[in-house]
């Protein structure tokens, strides 16, 4: 699903990664941290996709609204679970949007 954002400028955080194990306990904390990141102010949405690469994008209203939620608890457990269990290697990239546009057939 596209996630519905606001008229620009907001802010994205693009998450890719490498060699994701998708175990069970993978795939709840993964809802987990989805769950959560909606309950942070400043959330504006999400869109995730997994392959050989997996890639997530959230939206945020602010470059405060996203270090809240780095600072988040769970999801500093989540971070090392990742690098210790999970991950071959990510990396992440915080964008500012500028301009959007969209297709709905």
């Amino acid at each position: 699903m596209i996630a519905k954002t606001p008229t620009p400028p907001y802010y994205a955080v693009i998450f890719t990664s490498i060699g994701a194990q998708l175990d069970q306990d993978y795939q709840e904390t993964s809802a987990r941290m989805e769950e959560l990141a909606q309950k942070e102010p400043g959330f504006l949405g999400l869109e995730s996709a997994r392959s050989k690469v997996g890639l997530t994008v959230s939206y945020w209203d602010s470059l405060d609204s996203i270090k809240h939620w780095k600072m988040n608890v769970e999801h500093e457990l989540a971070r090392e679970k990742g690098r210790s269990s999970w991950y071959q290697s990510f990396g992440i990239r915080i964008s500012k949007v500028e301009r959007d546009y969209f297709f709905e057939n």
